[in-house]
């Protein structure tokens, strides 16, 4: 399986307003096969606490396994057995989901009344390509890092000695 980079996004909605709008851009990120939805966890807190939560993924139940087994190794090469790793995960991705059904309890006790969170794994299938092209030619990734806007007013802060 060529799997592209992962991202964990992590989302709060204080006073959610959802109109559609999210779920479409994903789907014509999905549509172009820019990224696919490896798991995606959304946990809903009414005003009166009752919770209720959506897990959707783009996978099958062979490819979340196949998926598990290849993050749980390299948990387990760090740990020390990759083999225990590459089990453990291929059981976790059994269900056709990588984020545990408990972690759904987590964000909810995390989350005030009449909020919501989300976690998005998300592969960008778009660096698939891009990354095979640097290895073909002798290339390796010295590091990578997201620049958020924040990280950039954060530099002019420091230029500017404050």
């Amino acid at each position: 399986m060529a799997m592209g980079p992962v991202q964990m996004l992590v989302l709060g909605f204080s006073e959610p307003e959802f109109t559609g709008k999210i779920a479409a851009e994903l789907d014509k990120l999905r549509e172009h096969e820019f990224v696919r939805i490896v798991d995606a966890l959304v946990v809903s807190k009414a005003d009166d606490g009752t919770i209720s939560a959506l897990q959707v993924s783009d996978l099958t139940t062979d490819e979340a396994m196949e998926m598990g087994a290849i993050a749980g190794a390299l948990v387990g090469l760090g740990a020390g057995d990759p083999e225990d790793g590459a089990l453990l995960g291929a059981i976790e991705g059994a269900d056709g989901h990588l984020i545990p059904d408990e972690e759904m309890w987590f964000v909810a006790d995390s989350i005030p009344n009449g909020s919501v969170a989300a976690i998005l794994l998300l592969e960008h299938l778009w660096a698939i390509p891009l990354r095979n092209s640097i290895v073909e030619a002798g290339g390796i990734a010295l590091t990578d890092e997201w620049i958020h806007p924040a990280d950039l007013v954060a530099v002019g802060l420091e230029a500017a000695g404050q």
